[in-house]
């Protein structure tokens, strides 16, 4: 459950031993940090701006991406999209990251989030272990713009009502923001392997969806013309 949050709790501390990568504390760290702090009930999706800090864009692409990929109840992938959309922007634009008040004061219940954790832990953990900077020509400041542009392509297709449409672009973006946080251009080939395919196959369904629906409406004009031609 999202709801809106005014006065968000405190942030959990970070530190060398809080599961660090390279270049700062890594996702699965922040999350359970996040998740661990039993003094809150509420988590404030400006608190996860705030514990991501400068690695922010990585962290909530990925974030708002992850629940995609587990099962959640209906209208949730529209709902994240909607962030989705704001952060991708402002990476393809090269701003700092920053969220609308109505957003960013909107939290989940600790328990909610703590449970999307836990069932995406171990998946998370092997990623974490094969991420490394790499080919760090493929996350230079002009190639993350070009990746903001498709995570924002990507994001636009989650807010779209596509039967199974929202498992490959959520994928996708979680590929893109592993190699963002860490600096890791294997992972931006992989997310551009997976956009490929992605674009394979909802691009499948929209044909199917836009025939199916042409079929229909040829067998609906079927029925109506004579009623038409009666008419005149």
């Amino acid at each position: 459950m999202i709801e809106h949050l005014s006065d968000p709790a405190r942030l959990p501390p970070s530190g060398p031993g809080d599961g660090g990568g390279p270049n700062g504390p890594r996702i699965s760290a922040i999350l359970t940090g996040l998740v661990g702090d039993t003094s809150r009930e509420r988590i404030a999706i400006s608190d996860l701006l705030k514990a991501t800090g400068e690695r922010a864009f990585g962290a909530l692409l990925f974030l708002f991406a992850l629940p995609n990929l587990l099962p959640a109840p209906p209208g949730t992938s529209t709902v994240l999209a909607v962030p989705l959309i704001f952060l991708a922007a402002q990476l393809s634009f090269g701003f700092k990251p920053w969220l609308p008040g109505m957003i960013a004061r909107r939290s989940l219940r600790r328990s909610d989030l703590s449970a999307v954790v836990e069932r995406s832990a171990p998946w998370i953990a092997r990623a974490e272990r094969i991420l490394a900077p790499r080919l760090g020509f493929l996350v230079q400041p002009t190639a993350e713009r070009i990746v903001g542009l498709i995570c924002l392509a990507l994001s636009l297709i989650l807010i779209l009502p596509i039967p199974l449409g929202n498992f490959l672009p959520a994928l996708a973006i979680c590929m893109f923001a592993f190699g963002i946080l860490e600096r890791d251009g294997l992972w931006i080939i992989a997310g551009l392997a997976m956009l490929a395919i992605c674009v394979g196959v909802v691009g499948g369904v929209v044909i199917a969806v836009v025939k199916y629906g042409l079929v229909l409406a040829q067998d609906l004009w079927a029925w109506i013309e004579p009623m038409v031609a009666g008419i005149g």
